[in-house]
């Protein structure tokens, strides 16, 4: 597999979704933007795009502005535009099935339920990609006020945690492989 080009992080677009459980991809994204000295800018490409150099490696960033269910759309125009192959792009999202803190780097696979993720592989027409999945713990009640809703003030320092967490998988998927990043960022935790 070639290197990483492109990072996406899933999202719903809006102050109101700033801080929810669904928007871990984005905030993610935010924190890799701020550590390089990148501002993402409005495209006609249905998302926000900054652009980082991680040691030589020049990576785009992008969060779709076409709300989680329809991310999909973005990622293609994405691909398109910048003639890339899905193969080469990391997915970021949040996901109910590992709990709060957990991080899981993987090759390719399903969407897992997850609506976002559903977009973009019928949008793309393949689950050959890599992902990050950042645990967000499932409810007992309904899980879409979970998702929307925000971290617990009992969460934040594990939630902080993990997108910090997260965004060192990222740079490791970067600057080395996403095998070595496997072997570093799916442990248990």
């Amino acid at each position: 597999m070639a290197g990483i080009k492109l990072v996406v992080g899933l999202g719903n677009p809006g102050p109101e979704y700033v801080g929810t459980r669904h928007n871990v991809g984005f905030a993610v994204l935010d924190r890799l933007a701020s550590i390089y000295g990148a501002a993402f800018k409005k495209t006609r490409l249905k998302a926000l795009v900054a652009v980082i150099r991680v040691d030589d490696l020049t990576v785009t960033l992008a969060k779709p502005q076409t709300f989680m269910n329809l991310s999909g759309r973005a990622v293609r125009s994405l691909l398109q535009a910048h003639r890339l192959s899905p193969d080469v792009m990391l997915m970021v999202y949040d996901d109910l099935d590992l709990r709060l803190g957990q991080l899981r780097l993987l090759p390719r696979g399903s969407s897992g339920g997850h609506k976002g993720a559903e977009s973009v592989i019928a949008a793309v027409g393949t689950t050959e990609f890599p992902r990050l999945r950042i645990g967000i713990g499932r409810p007992d009640g309904d899980a879409a006020d979970y998702v929307l809703s925000p971290f617990l003030p009992a969460e934040a320092e594990t939630a902080s945690a993990v997108i910090d967490r997260a965004v060192a998988a990222v740079e490791c998927v970067i600057r080395e492989d996403l095998a070595r990043a496997m072997n570093k960022f799916n442990r248990r935790w």
